[in-house]
């Protein structure tokens, strides 16, 4: 399946969730830390589930010349908890795998999309791709994903099949005590016991215009 997936890869040119790098001995851990940033805010703003980051691979020619970074497979798991002391939210890869063929070892660092609603950054800041260049992650990328968990509240969806009837009216009463009971010195809401039913309920935030 690595195979395979490598070799999809390796057809594409490189992109803002894909990047290839010799790493023939070694890289600059900052550096690392910055595609890791970079290539996860993107992956979320292409609605991907994850990046590639993939060591062994000349970059230009995408042709397989081998690596021997953290040749040791500890070294290589340790860098998990290293990006992961440096990034938002502690995340680090979702795995590191290495592959042996007869032109060297290749590694492929599987990126986890940020989560919706949090850009991710390294040493407090966002990274991102402008074509093949890392780049600051601009303010227009990092105010679209922190939106994101707005338009997936699901607190202020409707459900258009349903109506005040299927709500019980003893669970309704109750919560119009409760609520009563909550606001009773707050001038913004007189006469709750007076309300219409479709008025409590909006008030309350169990229906938006009675739906």
């Amino acid at each position: 399946e690595l195979n395979k997936i490598l070799l999809e890869l390796l057809a594409l040119p490189e992109n803002e969730v894909v990047e290839f790098k010799l790493a023939s001995n070694s890289f600059d851990f900052k550096k690392l830390g910055k595609y890791f940033s970079a290539l996860s805010n993107e992956a979320n703003l292409r609605g991907k589930q994850y990046a590639w980051l993939v060591f062994g691979i000349d970059d230009k020619t995408h042709i397989i010349k081998g690596t021997s970074f953290r040749i040791r497979r500890r070294d290589l798991d340790s860098l998990k908890a290293e990006i992961a002391s440096k990034t938002t939210n502690n995340i680090s890869f979702i795995e590191i795998y290495e592959l042996n063929f007869a032109e060297g070892r290749v590694i492929m660092f599987q990126i986890p999309a940020c989560p919706k609603g949090i850009p991710v950054a390294f040493e407090g800041f966002h990274f991102g791709r402008n074509g093949e260049e890392l780049s600051a992650l601009n303010i227009e990328e990092i105010e679209r994903i922190r939106r994101q968990h707005i338009a997936d509240d699901w607190s202020i969806q409707t459900i258009q099949e349903a109506s005040i009837n299927d709500l019980d009216p003893q669970a309704i009463e109750s919560a119009r005590k409760s609520f009563q009971a909550k606001h009773k010195n707050n001038p913004l809401y007189p006469n709750i016991e007076k309300w219409e039913t479709e008025v409590f309920l909006d008030k309350a935030k169990i229906t938006i215009g009675g739906s």
